[in-house]
């Protein structure tokens, strides 16, 4: 489709809670990038849900008074037909498989959580075929279109798509994006403003500079003790020690690594109360679709901003704009390493600051590379390398390597026990382990 037409969008997942957000998007930047038509794709299991978001979407849509059609569909294949953009937002399994993710860890005394060890090592073997089986589709039916993937964990599934496919792919967090309007809002600036320096891959990164209006303000942020987390990881204070001897700001996904048996204190304690993450958001959820059904509402609500997600999509957005309009701006994205860090592969994901082109991105090297990170780098990459593999190719002994040499994970008899025992609860997200 030209863009004299118009654009068409495919969003993947779109009976998500978080579509309204990227339809706000859509409708804010409409005179900058039309799209002509948005095509809100879900499976069956989801098929409730995308007509109640679906309907919230159109109304937007209406109440806004731009010529957008909104399609709702089932059959992927008819929405992925020459569309410029598909975005993947999806959760194989839904929050049930997130809420076993978070559960059975904790009975091995390991941290239980969806996209850091043993959880986020189940869901990438769910869902890595499945992204996979749906970039088939994108390299048949829309070979020139860009894929934006969301889908977590996003490091895991965009060095997956750029290992295995010829689909031109990016993938997207809301960490960094959410870091960058924290930081903003410190110093009381725009978000334009503010440009913090990221090195790391995706839920494993650390700031180590943090300009507003071209002054790096990081020492002054690590001396405030101003804690930037988010809704789904708990507060809890940094070391000063520690932060002003390692010279950056951890994220918040980090806790897990460097305060290990706090977090998993905390997860168990929670747990033990009233659930895990995946409880809360389920609960979460339902309010905010409770909300959606209400036909006088036209807006995204306020009640999104408590998923863990929140602004997600604004990322997407951007970096949707910003590829279409040849921007030339920085922006925090999931790209393949090439030669940024010489201790990782060249084919490793990595989340770094890149130039957006209509070309695609264009990592910048950050300036500096705190050189005790490198190790912890490594060890989650060797992780995450083995678990594609395991992903495709339903080897055990590949699995069994992969969270044996987690960092998170003490010990090869809890790793094989909990990995057979989480296999078993996936069986039937699984085909290749269970053939």
């Amino acid at each position: 489709m030209s863009n004299q037409q118009g654009l068409k969008v495919a969003v993947i997942g779109g009976g998500s809670s978080y579509t309204p957000e990227i339809v706000e998007g859509f409708i804010q930047k409409y005179n900058e990038m039309p799209i002509r038509e948005l095509w809100l794709v879900d499976i069956e299991e989801g098929k409730h849900k995308l007509e109640i978001v679906g309907e919230l979407a159109k109304r937007m849509v209406k109440k806004a008074g731009i010529p957008t059609e909104v399609h709702l569909t089932l059959n992927r294949r008819e929405a992925i037909k020459d569309a410029d953009f598909v975005t993947t937002q999806i959760r194989v399994g839904l929050l049930e498989a997130r809420k076993r993710d978070e559960h059975i860890p904790i009975k091995y005394g390991v941290i239980g959580q969806e996209t850091t060890g043993p959880g986020g090592m189940l869901k990438a073997l769910r869902t890595v075929p499945v992204i996979l089986d749906i970039c088939r589709d994108i390299e048949e039916l829309a070979p020139n279109a860009w894929m934006l993937n969301f889908t977590n964990p996003a490091g895991i599934v965009t060095e997956a798509v750029a290992k295995h496919t010829t689909v031109k792919s990016i993938g997207l967090c809301n960490s960094p994006i959410n870091f960058q309007k924290f930081l903003a809002k410190q110093y009381g600036v725009s978000q334009s403003e503010a440009l913090p320096e990221f090195v790391g891959i995706n839920h494993l990164h650390w700031v180590t500079a943090a300009y507003v209006n071209g002054e790096d303000k990081l020492n002054e942020l690590i001396d405030g003790g101003k804690e930037y987390t988010a809704s789904n990881v708990t507060a809890m204070g940094w070391d000063y020690d520690f932060l002003s001897s390692l010279g950056a700001v951890p994220t918040y996904y980090l806790k897990y690594f460097y305060m290990m048996t706090e977090m998993f204190e905390d997860i168990k304690a929670s747990y033990e109360k009233n659930g895990t993450r995946a409880e809360v958001v389920s609960r979460v959820e339902a309010e905010l679709f409770e909300l959606y059904k209400d036909e006088n509402l036209q807006e995204k609500p306020k009640q999104l901003e408590q998923r863990g997600g929140a602004f997600y999509s604004e990322a997407a957005v951007n970096l949707m704009y910003s590829l279409h309009n040849n921007k030339q701006d920085i922006q925090t994205v999931n790209v393949s390493n090439g030669n940024i860090y010489d201790f990782l592969p060249a084919d490793a994901s990595i989340e770094v600051n890149c130039v957006i082109t209509s070309h695609g991105p264009i990592p910048l090297p950050p300036q500096r590379v705190p050189s005790h990170v490198k190790g912890l780098l490594k060890a989650v990459k060797t992780y995450e390398e083995l678990t594609i593999e395991a992903a495709i190719t339903g080897d055990r002994g590949i699995a069994l390597q992969a969270l044996a040499h987690h960092p998170l994970v003490p010990s090869v008899t809890v790793a094989k026990d909990m990995l057979n025992e989480m296999l078993e609860a996936n069986r039937k997200y699984l085909p290749n382990f269970f053939k």
